[in-house]
Parts: C-alpha cells; structure tokens; sequence
C-alpha cells in the first residue's frame, strides 16, 4: 500500500459507563493514494496525552509513512518503533503507532476484501463468551448487585468489576464490605457466572491486605484477581502466588511494548495478560504478544474498553487466539460504540462474533467524529 493522507482526531464523550465521566481517545484516518480509508484508535485517555499523541502522528510518524512510497504493515511497524528509538521504548509513541498500524490492517483488509481474523490467520473459536466489563458505582451494595443481575438477564456469560471507581459506591475502599459484595453477588448469580474482580488503581492494597482479601473472595469462586497491586510491585505479585497458586492473576493492562510483555511473563507472576491493541504496539503488536502468551501457557484478555474501532480490533484479535476465552464489553450503550459506527459490535445470545466486512468490519460515521473531535 501507499499512503496518501493522515488525520488524527482528539475526541471526547461522556460516558455512562464510567459515571458520566468525560473521556478522551485519538482516533486516526489513513488515506491510500487510491482512496482506500482506515481507521485506528491511540487510547491516550489524558488530555496532554491525546494532544501528545496526536503531535507524534502529525508531525512525526504520519510523514514517515507518507514519505515512505509503496510500504507493507510489517515494514511501516518496524520504521515507527525504529523512528522513536530515542523518546520510545513505551509511553506516548505507543499510543500513536498503535492507531496507525491498526489503521494499516484495516486498509490491507479492504484491499484484500478479507476481514481482519482472516489476514491474521483465521478463527481459533467461532464466538467468545460475552463479559460484562463495568464499574461498580452505585449508591449500595444491593444497588451493585443489582446491576450485575440486570445484565446476566441480558444474556453476559460474566462479569468484570472495577472497584475503587468514580461514583457514588464505596466497593475497594474496605476489604470486609468488598467480600460482602462479592458474596453476595455469587449468591444472586448462582454458580455459573464467571466473576472478574479488577482491583485498579483505585484501590491501594498493601501486600498483606491484598493476599487476605484475595483469599477471602476465593471462597466465593472468582474467575481472577486483576491488578491487586501497581503493576511494578513483582514481589507483591510473588508473594501472592506463593500464597494462592491456584487463584489465577491478570495484569498487564498497562503495558506498552511486546518486550515489556516479555519481561512480564518471565517474572512467572501472571496468568491473565490484559493486552490493549490500541496502546501495546497495535494489531501488530498483540499478535507478537499473543505468540508469547501461547509458548507460557497464558490466557490473553484483550482490552475494548473504549470506542468501537479498538472493539472491533480486539474482537478479531480474540477469535483469532487460542490464548483467549472470553471477549468484555461495556454494558451501557455510549455514542462511541452506539453511533460511531454503522453496524455497533454488540453481543447476541451471550457470545461475541467478529465482523464479517473487510478490514475491521466496521464503517466509521465522518459526522460523529467531527462532531466529537476536539481538534
């Protein structure tokens, strides 16, 4: 392919997802010299990250791919890590180079007539179990429940609990009422419904605290334990492992690059990498990642936590990897899933199926993006 126009657009959108909270994404519009359009997403979130992010594709790796003539993917996702040898490994240039090369894949589909999961190799599974990804913020523990409930009925096989985050609950800020919650919610779920708790940032769990509360929520039959701890805390992590072999541990979200993930899996604390294609080196990127997580023996977890750009691509991604069992989607209809897109990627009968169209499968709406850019 041939690059002929790049544009990056910083957008912002409330969401109900998130309390209402006004987030912010890079979204990236690759042009072929023919007139072939792709569409990526750089998961910034942070205002000067975005704008960051978008610098670096306006003025740094945008005319790198434009100047470079007639390029293949693997060739352009080698030239950007290449180019920011110096500000890189990581951080901000991951978050530019990952829209554009998910914008690459996309382009090669529709040159190819052949949707992602295809380029990439084929299905490994037909559909992936559909996960309700939210965070816990009503007023109560009964309130929290409830919700959960709300969405098994909708037909979500399980569910991925942020605690610690923006509103009106208080789940992670006591273990006690944290295990309550999780008791109770077993008990209102039955046996069947997978339960994610996602610790975050929001909750600052010391070593201690953290291996007694996991200990306690296992009682009550938890598919994993995300990030208890700050992810650069690798002795936490082993000591909880050692205390717990057979509670399995998920991080990674907050990665950048495939050799960070390398250096992860060799620590020997993880079980569950969380990998996002629109930061962790894109579609390209996940799939390096996704090898190592084969040859460790590790479930792969892809982030969708966002648009329906960095859905569709971590819903290909997903089908196409062994290493993955289950696909998260956020449960509360938002316009960067509902209305960016022409055909939204929503779960039907409780499981996640790919796109079919070339490229990503999906049509970006022009309109929404304008009307939600920032510039």
């Amino acid at each position: 392919m041939r690059v002929g126009q790049i544009s990056s657009h910083v957008i912002r959108y409330a969401d109900t997802n998130d309390h209402g909270n006004l987030r912010q994404t890079v979204l990236v519009r690759v042009e072929t010299v023919d007139g072939v359009v792709g569409w990526g997403e750089g998961i910034a979130m942070w205002p000067e990250a975005c704008w960051a992010t978008k610098t670096l594709i306006d003025t740094g790796f945008g005319p790198l791919l434009k100047d470079a003539g007639e390029i293949s993917i693997t060739t352009a996702w080698e030239k950007m890590r290449a180019h920011a040898w110096w500000y890189g490994e990581g951080g901000i240039a991951c978050f530019a180079y990952s829209a554009l090369d998910m914008a690459l894949w996309d382009i090669e589909g529709k040159l190819r007539g052949k949707p992602l999961y295809e380029l990439l190799g084929g299905k490994a599974h037909e559909s992936l179990p559909a996960y309700s990804s939210s965070h816990v913020n009503k007023a109560t523990r009964a309130l929290c429940v409830e919700e959960i409930v709300g969405y098994q009925a909708e037909g979500y096989r399980g569910a991925k609990l942020g605690f610690g985050k923006r509103g009106l609950s208080n789940i992670g800020q006591d273990p006690d009422n944290d295990v309550a919650f999780v008791r109770e919610l077993r008990e209102a779920l039955g046996p069947e419904f997978e339960i994610i708790v996602d610790v975050g940032n929001g909750v600052k769990w010391d070593r201690e605290t953290g291996i007694a509360t996991t200990r306690r929520m296992a009682e009550y039959d938890i598919g994993w334990i995300e990030a208890p701890f700050y992810p650069t805390r690798i002795d936490d992590y082993r000591a909880l492992k050692a205390a717990l072999p057979e509670m399995p541990i998920g991080t990674g979200e907050r990665e950048f690059t495939v050799t960070g993930y390398q250096r992860l899996i060799e620590t020997g604390t993880v079980d569950v990498l969380g990998v996002d294609p629109s930061r962790a080196e894109g579609v390209t990127g996940f799939s390096k990642i996704d090898a190592l997580c084969g040859a460790a023996g590790i479930t792969i977890n892809a982030h969708a936590w966002s648009t329906a750009i960095l859905s569709a691509a971590s819903l290909h991604l997903s089908l196409c990897s062994p290493n993955a069992r289950l696909f998260e989607f956020k449960p509360i209809p938002v316009v960067v899933q509902a209305d960016l897109v022409d055909e939204p990627i929503r779960q039907r009968d409780g499981r996640a199926y790919a796109p079919t169209r070339p490229g990503l499968g999906i049509e970006v709406d022009e309109a929404v993006v304008k009307a939600l850019s920032l510039g």
